[in-house]
């Protein structure tokens, strides 16, 4: 389904479209202060961030988007109540050599604070281009997978790792969920949640 907004046209991505999801994701968040948190060294950072969004896009309940031109890519999960939204699996050196231990302590804090009592949406990816950052692809791309949300009754959740993204966020109706989580010297994160709107 394509939904044509007064910023972009988004479209569902397809398993053929994997390779740009995962380049355009690659891209927006090379230089996000979480991502340099956990894979500081720039040289391997772009490989890391693709070794973790994979299983992402390989989740049972994974829908990945995209916007035309490839500038903006999501990934939302739909989840059951229960349903855990990472693979139970810990990222371990062998995936991640000495990041695997961040990852993983960063990935049971997120976890412990992520409500799962009932069926929502879980937005654990978005982004965009650094040269389209502020364009509205961002917008667009709420926009498209909320609207269908708030059809179908669902909340959403996510974790803003910046606070220009909580920012946003909080534009689209998601509000704050408790305190920032925050590992060691890491970046905070801020757990959020949106009613849907009828």
């Amino acid at each position: 389904m394509t939904l044509d907004t007064p910023y972009a046209p988004v479209r569902q991505a397809g398993d053929a479209d994997r390779q740009t999801v995962l380049d355009v994701l690659t891209e927006a968040f090379m230089n996000d202060p979480l991502t340099c948190w956990l894979f500081p060294e720039a040289a391997d950072r772009g490989r890391l961030q693709a070794q973790f969004y994979r299983p992402l896009l390989a989740h049972s309940a994974a829908e990945a988007y995209l916007t035309d031109g490839h500038e903006g890519a999501s990934v939302w999960l739909a989840l059951a109540a229960g349903q855990p939204a990472h693979d139970e699996r810990p990222a371990s050196d062998a995936d991640f050599g000495e990041h695997g231990e961040r990852l993983q302590t960063l990935g049971q804090a997120l976890a412990h604070r992520h409500p799962d009592r009932e069926p929502h949406l879980y937005l654990p990816c978005m982004g965009v281009v650094g040269g389209r950052q502020g364009a509205g692809l961002g917008s667009a791309m709420l926009r498209h997978r909320l609207a269908r949300a708030d059809t179908d009754g669902l909340p959403a959740y996510l974790e803003a790792s910046s606070p220009r993204s909580r920012a946003l966020y909080l534009r689209h109706g998601f509000e704050n969920l408790g305190e920032p989580v925050q590992v060691a010297d890491s970046p905070p994160l801020w757990p959020m949640w949106r009613h849907p709107r009828h």
